[in-house]
C-alpha cells in the first residue's frame, strides 16, 4: 500500500471511529414518536402528552398462574410487598383490604370535601331528612351492615355516594383477599412504574425487577411452577426494540454474508470484497450520526430501514471495479462516474424533500438516505481508488454481460405487452383503491394476536376502562384545570341523566379544586345550627337526634379542616387514577375525563354530535383517541405522498436539465413509474394493503432504479459493445435484491413491508429499463 493510500485508509479510519463514538452515544427510540408531526395540534398535543409522560404509559398489568387459589394469592401479597418496597415502582396494587381500607379512609377522612351532594341545601331540614332517610332505607341492603356502623357518624350517606362513584366502572374480581381474573385463575395486579413511558431503558429496567422479584417470591410462597403474565404500554415499547435490535442485527448479518458471497464470487478477492463494503459500512454509519446529531435521538425505524442501505450502497462500488477493468482510475471516472453520479443526484432528489416533512420520523428517514447515499458515493469516488493499486476482477464477466444484452435485444420487443400489463394492472388499482391503503396505525405495531390478546384480557380483569373517548381541559396550572374538569363534569352529568353516556372518570372525583372544596366546606353548618334542625329532619324517623352526635363533631371538625391536596392520596389506589387523568405539561396542566358508554353499547356508539354540543363554551375537547391516532396516520401518509411527488417532480426537472430531451428522459422515467405501478398492483393481488414502508419503498425503486435506467440511457444502440458493463448493472441488481429482499422475511412489519416492496421491484426496474431503452441491432 502506498504512502497516500495508507493516508487515506488512516483518515477514513478516523472518520468512522469517530462515527462510532457519536452512534455509540446516541439514543435510541422504538416507541410511536416516530409518527408524532413536530407541531401538533391541541388534539394531537394529548396524543404526545400521553405517549411521551402520561401516567396510562406507566401502568404494567400482572398476572400470577399455576397453583390453586390460596397459593396465588399469597404469592400476590409476595409479590406486591417485594414491588412496592422498590424504587422502579411508585405503586403496586393487587386488591388486598389493607389497601381498600386505605381508600375507604381516604374518602370517609375527607368526605365532606369530596363528596358533590355537599351543599347548603343538603344541611337544611328537607335536606337532611331526605338524605337520612335515604340512609336508613338502605339500612335493609347488602350494605346494611357497613351503613348500620357508620350511621353515627355519616346518616347523610356522603361516604356511600362516593363510593358508588368508585365502583361506577367494572371492577376486579376478588378471590382469597386479592384480585382475580374473571374465571379465577389467575391473580392479576397493577404496578406504575417510576419512569415515564417514553424512558425505555428504565421501563426495561423495571420489567426486569419484576421478573427478578417474581422468582424469588414463588420460591418464598412455595408455587416454583408459578408463572407469570406482564402487559402494559412498557412492555410492548420494550419488545418492540427488542425485536427491531435483533431483527436489525440478523437481517444485516444475513444480507451482508449474502452480498459478500456475491462479491467473493465476482472478485475472486478478499481484498476487493472488503474494499467493496467500505461504502456500504461508511454510508449507514453517516446516515446514523448525521440523524443522532440533528434530532438528538435515533427511530428504530430509521436504523432499519439503515440495513437496507447496504443493497443500494454496495452498487456503487461495484460499478467501479467491474466496469473499470484494468483501466485506469481517470478514464472511469470521464467514461462512467457523470452516469453515477446523476443516478446518486436522482436518489438524493427523491430523499431529500422528506427533510421537509411536519413529521419528525419521515425528516429522519430523508436526512439518513441522503447522509448515507452521498457518504457512499464519495467513498467509491475518492476513497477506492487511493486504496485500489493494480487489484481488478479476475472473473472474466464479459460472458455473463454478453447473454444479459442479447435479452436486453429482444426485451424491447415487449413494449406494448408490458404497456397493456400495466394498464390492466392500473386498473385494478383503480377498481381496488378504497381497499388499497390500511389508514390504521395498528398495521405497524410490532406486537404479537398473542401480546394483545393478553393485554385485552388483563384489562377486562382488572376493570380497565377503555379510554378511547377522553374530553380534555387544560389550563396554567392544577387549580384551574381541576376547576375546568369540574365545570365539564356537569356538563357531563346531564348527558348521564339523558342515557347518552354511562358515566366518566375524573380527577376531580378524588381531587376536586380547592376553589369547590373551600365551597363545600363553606357549606357546612355549625354544630349549633344542625342541633336545632335534626329534631325537626328527624320528626318521623325512627333514628334519635341523640345518637348523631358524632356526626356533628365531624361536621365540626370538617368545617376547620385543611384543603385536601395530592399528597393526601399517598398510599391509597385512588393516586393512580388522579396521575393517569391529572397531567402536567411543559407548558400547563390537562385534565382527561374517559368516558363510559350507556350499559350494553360500545364506546363507538355514543352520540359525538351530543357530546360535542353539551361541551360547547366549556373549552373542553372531545378526542376519539383511535380515530386521532388514524387521522395522524392518515395525515401521515397524505404528506408522505405530497412529498413523494415532490420528489418525482424533482427528479423530472433533474433529468431534463441534465439530458436536455424529453425522449431520453421519459426513457428513463416511464420504466421506474411501471415498476412501481407492477409491485403495487402484485402486493394488491396478494392481498396486502399498503402501508407508509410500502411507499418509501416505492421511492427507493424510483432511487435503485434510476441507475440502470440512466445506463441503458447511456449505452443505447451500444449495449451489445459493453458488456462488463452491462454485467455491472446485472450483479448491482442482484445485491440490492439481497439487500432489500432479506427484509422480506423480517418480523418487523415496516421492514417487511421495504423487502417485498424493494426486491421485486428492483428486478423490475432493470428488466424494464431494458425493455424501453434504445433498440440495439439484433446479433
Amino acid at each position: 500500500m502506498s504512502a497516500a493510500a495508507r493516508r487515506t485508509f488512516v483518515l477514513w479510519l478516523m472518520a468512522m471511529v469517530a462515527g462510532a463514538t457519536i452512534v455509540w452515544n446516541s439514543r435510541f427510540s422504538a416507541d410511536m414518536s416516530f409518527f408524532l408531526p413536530a407541531h401538533p395540534s391541541a388534539e394531537q398535543q394529548v396524543l404526545v402528552d400521553q405517549l411521551r409522560e402520561g401516567a396510562v404509559t406507566r401502568l404494567l398489568m400482572l398476572a400470577i398462574g399455576g397453583g390453586d387459589a390460596r397459593q396465588r394469592a399469597a404469592l400476590s401479597r409476595e409479590l406486591s410487598a417485594r414491588l412496592a418496597a422498590r424504587a422502579e415502582f411508585t405503586a403496586v396494587r393487587n386488591g388486598e383490604a389493607s389497601s381498600l381500607d386505605a381508600d375507604r379512609e381516604y374518602l370517609f377522612r375527607h368526605r365532606y370535601l369530596l363528596s358533590s351532594a355537599v351543599t347548603p341545601e343538603r344541611f337544611s331540614v328537607d335536606g337532611l331528612r331526605g338524605a337520612i332517610s335515604e340512609s336508613v332505607d338502605l339500612l335493609a341492603s347488602p350494605v346494611g351492615l357497613l351503613l348500620k356502623r357508620l350511621l353515627p357518624h355519616d346518616p347523610t350517606g356522603e361516604l356511600v355516594s362516593l363510593l358508588v362513584g368508585l365502583d361506577a366502572g367494572a371492577q376486579p374480581n376478588s378471590k382469597e383477599g386479592v384480585w382475580a381474573s374473571r374465571d379465577g385463575e389467575w391473580a392479576v395486579l397493577l404496578a406504575q412504574t417510576a419512569a415515564l413511558g417514553s424512558d425505555i431503558d428504565r421501563q426495561a429496567a423495571a420489567l426486569d425487577v419484576i421478573r427478578e422479584e417474581f422468582a424469588v417470591a414463588r420460591l418464598a410462597a412455595g408455587i416454583p411452577d408459578a408463572s407469570l403474565q406482564i402487559a402494559g404500554p412498557g412492555v410492548y415499547a420494550v419488545q418492540a426494540r427488542a425485536t427491531i435490535k435483533q431483527e436489525v442485527a440478523r437481517l444485516s448479518l444475513i444480507s451482508t454474508l449474502a452480498i459478500a458471497s456475491l462479491l467473493f464470487f465476482v472478485y475472486r478477492s478478499f481484498k476487493l470484497m472488503s474494499l467493496g463494503l467500505l461504502p456500504v459500512v461508511s454510508g449507514a454509519l453517516a446516515g446514523v450520526v448525521a440523524v443522532s446529531l440533528a434530532f438528538g435521538t435515533v427511530f428504530g425505524i430509521t436504523v432499519g430501514f439503515g440495513s437496507a442501505l447496504i443493497g443500494e450502497a454496495v452498487d456503487y462500488s461495484i460499478y467501479y471495479f467491474v466496469q473499470s477493468d484494468g483501466s485506469d482510475t481517470a478514464t472511469w471516472r470521464s467514461r462512467f462516474w457523470p452516469t453515477i453520479r446523476l443516478g446518486v443526484l436522482t436518489s438524493v432528489c427523491g430523499f431529500a424533500v422528506l427533510l421537509f416533512s411536519g413529521f419528525p420520523g419521515l425528516a429522519q428517514l430523508g436526512l439518513y438516505s441522503l447522509s448515507g447515499l452521498l457518504t457512499a458515493a464519495a467513498v467509491t469516488r475518492f476513497i477506492l481508488p487511493q486504496l485500489l493499486r493494480g487489484d481488478r476482477p479476475q472473473r472474466d464477466l464479459s460472458t455473463l454481460g454478453k447473454a444479459f444484452s442479447q435479452l436486453a435485444i429482444v426485451l424491447p420487443r415487449l413494449r406494448w405487452p408490458v404497456i397493456g400489463v400495466a394498464i390492466a394492472a392500473a386498473t385494478l388499482l383503480l377498481a381496488n383503491r378504497g381497499q388499497l391503503w390500511n389508514q390504521e396505525l395498528s398495521a405497524l405495531s410490532t406486537a404479537s394476536a398473542e401480546d394483545l390478546a393478553t393485554d385485552k384480557a388483563l384489562r377486562a380483569d382488572l376493570g380497565a376502562p377503555d379510554a378511547r373517548l377522553l374530553v380534555v381541559v387544560s389550563a396554567a396550572d392544577r387549580e384551574h384545570a381541576l376547576q375546568a374538569a369540574e365545570h365539564a363534569g356537569a356538563q357531563l352529568d346531564r348527558l348521564v341523566a339523558a342515557g347518552v353516556i354511562g358515566g366518566y372518570d375524573t380527577p376531580a372525583r378524588f381531587l376536586p379544586s380547592e376553589a369547590t372544596q373551600r365551597a363545600r366546606r363553606g357549606s357546612l353548618p355549625t354544630a349549633a345550627q344542625l342541633r336545632e334542625r335534626l329534631p325537626l329532619a328527624l320528626a318521623d324517623s325512627p333514628l334519635a337526634a341523640a345518637k348523631l352526635e358524632p356526626f356533628l363533631n365531624d361536621i365540626e371538625a370538617a368545617r376547620t379542616a385543611p384543603i385536601v391536596g395530592p399528597e393526601a392520596l399517598s398510599g391509597t389506589s385512588l393516586v393512580l387514577a388522579v396521575d393517569a387523568l391529572l397531567l402536567q405539561r411543559r407548558d400547563g396542566w390537562s385534565a382527561l375525563l374517559s368516558l363510559r358508554p350507556p350499559p350494553g353499547d360500545s364506546l363507538g356508539e355514543i352520540d359525538a354530535a351530543a357530546l360535542r354540543s353539551a361541551l360547547t363554551g366549556s373549552g373542553a375537547l372531545l378526542i376519539d383517541m383511535k380515530a386521532e391516532f388514524d387521522g395522524l396516520y392518515a395525515n401521515y401518509l397524505s404528506e408522505a405522498w405530497i412529498l413523494s411527488l415532490a420528489g418525482l417532480v424533482a427528479i423530472v426537472c433533474l433529468l431534463a436539465a441534465t439530458l436536455r430531451s424529453w425522449r431520453r428522459v421519459l426513457r428513463v422515467i416511464v420504466p421506474l413509474l411501471l415498476a412501481v405501478l407492477l409491485v403495487t398492483a402484485g402486493l394488491n393481488l396478494a392481498g396486502i394493503r399498503l402501508q407508509l414502508l410500502h411507499l418509501i419503498g416505492m421511492l427507493l425503486i424510483v432511487a435503485v432504479g434510476s441507475n440502470y435506467a440512466l445506463f441503458f440511457d447511456r449505452l443505447g444502440d451500444q449495449l451489445h459493445q459493453e458488456p462488463r458493463t452491462v454485467a455491472s448493472m446485472l450483479i448491482a441488481c442482484l445485491t440490492t435484491t439481497i439487500g432489500f429482499g432479506t427484509l422480506a422475511i423480517s418480523q418487523v412489519p415496516v421492514l417487511q413491508a421495504l423487502g417485498i416492496t424493494v426486491g421485486p421491484g428492483a428486478i423490475l426496474a432493470l428488466l424494464l429499463s431494458a425493455c424501453f431503452a434504445r433498440s440495439a441491432p439484433r446479433r
